[in-house]
């Protein structure tokens, strides 16, 4: 009787694993994409991964499901490890019923997430499904509720990350959209509220799903995604990588690279010929970034999104950063909405995660342009302001060229909550640059002149010794130091490691009211 009920368990049991059958299985990986089980079994280390709530069944009465079992309810969920530390995973199976979300598949999501609240280890989604489960209706409906509702608990709590690898549309969109990080998979992967059928019948035009929620639209233009996957396997890669650099929990430090600390620290020449002199010359500020952390190794974040702002992380001496840096390459490194908003959110991630903050700043201001301004740009720097300037984590603040006006500021100045700030003897730091200031305050006088454009430049370099020069901003305390470029990563690294210890207290309060 033991043995009959064994073989009975594992029967079962293998034709549960086979979610929709072997020809749907088939189909799935025809169409270049993984099923749930082979995703989780490449992102979890080896005979790690332990299921939860296999044998859930829905209680539907709808003459399309009654009586109808659908294998894990479309959902794959348990917990296992990456790199050997926990974390917990849900996997939409697209070869069942088209990986819908109905009252009994929410809920085994929803207790994944709790327990991945009550233990604080991170939580990870491939969204490979059609949404809420229509024969389901309201039940269906209340479950996503549900998950949005634990994605807020979660938040700041313990890092979320979602892999768009197949169709996420309607309302299911929003899960994703209230994690911290979304990686989309190429050509497979889309994201949208309202799809291509219903756009073409209320609006009358015509858009495939790609155009509309593909990566195209969503990594360069919405924003919405934070990294773009070649494949399945490149989408897991990238979260490992994510994983490795962060850590479990807000009440923990990200990990520690031991090996990397005790690297030797050493004044670097080859700073200096990676920022030209002029400073209308572009250059790409990626390479300032490598060159300051460990193995020039940086994990870049919305790179096609507002490339004018560089954000991402990297580690400085074993221990994990947050990098943000103007981007001369694109709009001269201007702030603009997208950037701001790009930055706002990036610095409170980081804060709420204990991960400090190193900004390069080389910022000739906000965009100016009527486009900009009837878009918010008040309203949408100022959460960046806002961001900075709350956070508590160790800031460390280096001016590589251009500091002028507000957006210097909002590029974490000393007076904004920088706690070690420093610039190269190149840099410009002013209400605006010299040829601009001395225009307004001595326009007639250079209008006058023989040589106006002589007059323009002579007046130039002596508003610039006089008022942008870095050991001015130093001389009032504005800077901490200016420092030579090939003492970059020494300073930042030496920065960091002091400031380590760092604990800031401020006035209670439920949360400050950011600009949004």
């Amino acid at each position: 009787m033991a043995d009959s009920n064994l073989d009975r368990l594992r029967r079962d049991r293998a034709r549960l694993y086979q979610g929709g059958g072997p020809e749907r299985l088939a189909k799935q990986r025809a169409a270049g994409k993984r099923t749930a089980r082979e995703r989780l079994a490449q992102l979890f280390d080896p005979d790690s991964f332990q299921e939860w709530n296999l044998w859930v069944r829905h209680r539907s009465t709808h003459p399309d499901l009654a009586g109808r079992e659908l294998p894990a309810e479309g959902v794959v969920t348990g917990v296992g490890s990456v790199g050997g530390r926990p974390l917990y995973a849900a996997s939409q199976d697209f070869t069942v019923a088209g990986g819908s979300i109905g009252e009994a598949g929410a809920q085994k999501i929803a207790d994944l997430m709790d327990a991945a609240l009550r233990t604080g280890h991170p939580f990870l989604f491939f969204n490979d499904g059609a949404g809420a489960r229509i024969q389901e209706g309201v039940d269906a409906l209340d479950g996503y509720g549900r998950i949005f509702y634990r994605n807020v608990l979660l938040s700041g709590v313990v890092p979320q990350i979602s892999i768009i690898a197949g169709p996420c549309a309607g309302g299911a969109a929003y899960s994703p959209a209230l994690t911290d990080f979304i990686i989309q998979v190429e050509s497979v992967g889309q994201m949208y509220i309202t799809g291509p059928s219903v756009i073409r019948e209320v609006t009358g035009e015509q858009v495939t799903a790609e155009e509309l929620g593909g990566v195209e639209s969503h990594a360069h233009y919405s924003g919405v995604v934070h990294f773009v996957a070649a494949d399945d396997a490149d989408a897991v890669a990238i979260a490992k990588r994510l994983l490795d650099l962060l850590p479990a929990n807000n009440t923990e430090d990200p990990p520690f690279v031991a090996e990397l600390h005790e690297t030797a620290l050493y004044p670097d020449d080859g700073f200096e010929a990676l920022v030209p002199a002029d400073p209308s010359e572009p250059y790409d500020v990626r390479e300032v970034v490598r060159r300051t952390l460990d193995r020039a190794d940086f994990l870049e974040v919305q790179e096609a999104f507002a490339p004018n702002l560089v954000i991402g992380f990297g580690r400085v001496a074993g221990r994990t950063v947050g990098v943000l840096a103007n981007q001369p390459l694109a709009r001269a490194g201007a702030l603009d909405i997208d950037a701001s908003d790009k930055a706002a959110r990036f610095i409170r991630f980081c804060n709420a995660f204990n991960v400090p903050l190193v900004t390069f700043v080389d910022v000739p201001g906000f965009l100016p342009g009527v486009r900009q301004e009837l878009g918010g740009i008040i309203r949408h720097g100022a959460k960046m302001l806002f961001a900075y300037a709350a956070a508590t984590v160790p800031k460390v603040t280096v001016v590589l060229r251009k500091a002028y006006g507000g957006a210097y500021l909002a590029m974490c100045a000393k007076a904004m909550g920088a706690d070690r700030s420093c610039a190269w003897p190149s840099a410009e730091i002013a209400v605006m640059g010299a040829e601009g200031a001395v225009r307004v305050l001595a326009r007639k006088e250079i209008e006058q002149a023989e040589d106006p454009q002589a007059e323009l430049a002579r007046r130039a370099a002596e508003y610039r010794a006089a008022f942008a020069d870095p050991r001015v901003a130093a001389a009032r305390g504005m800077l901490d130091d200016v420092i030579e470029p090939a003492e970059t990563r020494v300073y930042v690294a030496s920065a960091l490691e002091v400031l380590r210890t760092k604990r800031e207290l401020r006035p209670q309060k439920k949360h400050g009211l950011i600009p949004m």
